[in-house]
């Protein structure tokens, strides 16, 4: 098959600053959220604008992760706390609702609401971020036909319930962070929702243990899978990736069911990849732990044990104010907000990875509250690969392995898109969106862009035509972190870095030669 530009949008315009992280398409439309708080609706086959519909939020506007689509109906976060629902067809608003902040939370704008809902039955489910705020993020379950609230879990227990007692014995109102970044999962087999949570930012009280034997330093539910009841919000089973998160390397992003054989039996299973880029997969019903692949780029964690995932750190990666370490990856992680993708016929899971590294020194730094060891002075990539700093990774989830790599000079920017046809796309600050063989990762065609593609890839058919999605020009925070990097990395290297200047837009290609898969 060859590809062939079909459109390129207007709309984005005045947009740069926004996050088109994850479009949608349904019955031939396109719907996509960008800042400052505006819905989008296409004409998925000619990019023509059916409407426009524009929330103005109290405050400032924030980058957005989704949106979500059902029925008749769209479903928005705000950026100042509220969902509100849309008629799909025409963008007239339907209801709006605001999420109420509780004790021990003082400020509205301390939270935000960066991921798309989850539609579960008659309940949408919202993760909220908290990151400075006092008591911690958490999750909604809001009516579906009013947005009214059925059910919260706090992602931050409080003292003398289950959980609250791995604070080293901080009050409620110093625990914080433990935010909800990514969109959940839902498992209809097993009627449970899988959320993933976010590290806290003041790590400074957490750094050693308390001499209290009654209490721990590992801050649940931090950097831990949470699988809920839908229907009433009661957590079901936790499982911590990292205990006492001290480096901002989380285990946030989104959970991917499969079922698969582990030991000959067929097991339903729930994965993630962390900013380390390792994958933890679990069993969906219980949180038992099963395996894990490293991609390789990581220094902090020295091993895994094999029966229960915990994580060994290496000593000379634990914070100390009298010596600087390198620590890999950055803090935007070796994988960040673009999401991986899972061709569950192969068995193979595709992570789009960057090769970078933080020297973290002894000058005090307010992006880790670790007690004045840690600064930033400057984000590099890892040298490992000459000239490479990013990756397409394949990893084997039935041999438990990793597969094939497709070492690439730019970063990936965008998220990984397996297809069926056995084709994996992916965006990087090339700028380009590439397609990759999913048997060999063997180049197999480049879109060249204009401007750096900065959001999730996808593939929709309208009648019998197929085609493949991608924004570029949006510099949401990921790019905004990975572009300057890049550029550094290029000039350092005698090179002269790509400075593309095209407009805001969603690049759609067309699939030529052959059906839609």
């Amino acid at each position: 098959p060859t590809f062939a530009n079909t459109y390129r949008t207007k709309h984005l315009s005045g947009s740069a600053s926004g996050l088109a992280e994850l479009m949608g398409c349904h019955d031939g439309v396109m719907y996509l959220q960008t800042t400052p708080d505006v819905v989008l609706a296409l004409n998925a086959a000619t990019g023509e604008l059916l409407w426009r519909h524009v929330y103005v939020p109290e405050g400032w506007s924030s980058q957005k992760m989704g949106l979500a689509i059902y029925g008749d109906k769209l479903y928005v976060p705000t950026s100042d706390l509220h969902v509100i629902a849309l008629d799909a067809k025409t963008g007239d608003r339907l209801w709006d609702y605001a999420i109420e902040i509780r004790a021990p939370a003082k400020k509205r704008s301390e939270f935000n609401l960066r991921s798309a809902p989850l539609v579960v039955g008659d309940k949408l489910i919202q993760g909220v971020t908290a990151a400075g705020a006092q008591g911690g993020g958490f999750i909604v379950g809001l009516d579906l036909a009013t947005g009214r609230e059925t059910w919260r879990f706090n992602t931050i227990p409080r003292p003398g319930e289950p959980g609250g007692n791995s604070w080293n014995g901080l009050p409620i109102e110093a625990r914080t962070g433990a935010s909800v970044w990514d969109q959940g999962s839902y498992d209809k087999e097993l009627n449970l929702v899988y959320f993933g949570v976010s590290q806290t930012y003041d790590t400074a009280p957490l750094l050693k243990r308390a001499s209290d034997p009654a209490v721990t330093n590992d801050a649940l539910y931090t950097d831990s899978t949470v699988a809920l009841d839908p229907d009433t919000g009661k957590l079901v089973w936790y499982y911590q990736h990292l205990a006492n998160d001290q480096w901002d390397l989380d285990w946030v992003f989104e959970r991917t069911l499969t079922t698969m054989k582990i030991a000959g039996k067929d097991r339903r299973v729930v994965m993630n990849i962390g900013k380390m880029g390792i994958l933890d997969a679990l069993d969906a019903k219980t949180g038992e732990y099963l395996f894990s692949i490293d991609v390789g780029t990581q220094n902090v964690i020295a091993s895994i044990d094999p029966k229960t995932g915990a994580k060994n750190i290496d000593p000379s990666k634990i914070p100390d104010i009298t010596r600087p370490a390198l620590i890999c990856p950055s803090v935007s992680g070796a994988r960040a907000w673009p999401a991986t993708s899972l061709n569950a016929k192969t068995g193979k899971v595709f992570v789009p990875v960057t090769e970078w590294c933080l020297t973290f020194g002894d000058q005090g730094s307010k992006l880790l509250s670790a007690p004045g060891a840690w600064s930033v002075p400057a984000v590099h990539p890892d040298a490992q690969k000459d000239g490479m700093m990013g990756r397409v990774q394949a990893m084997d989830i039935v041999n438990q392995k990793l597969g094939w790599n497709h070492d690439l000079p730019a970063p990936v920017s965008t998220a990984v898109l397996a297809t069926a046809g056995g084709v994996v796309f992916a965006g990087d600050l090339d700028p380009a969106l590439k397609a990759f063989d999913d048997r060999d990762g063997k180049l197999l065609w480049t879109g060249k862009l204009d401007n750096f593609p900065s959001s999730s890839v996808i593939t929709y058919t309208v009648g019998k035509d197929q085609y493949v999605a991608v924004v570029q020009g949006l510099r949401n925070g990921h790019v905004g972190a990975l572009v300057p990097s890049y550029q550094r990395f290029r000039r350092d290297r005698g090179e002269t870095p790509p400075t593309p200047d095209g407009t805001p837009a969603v690049v759609v290609f067309a699939l030529k030669g052959a059906s839609a898969r």
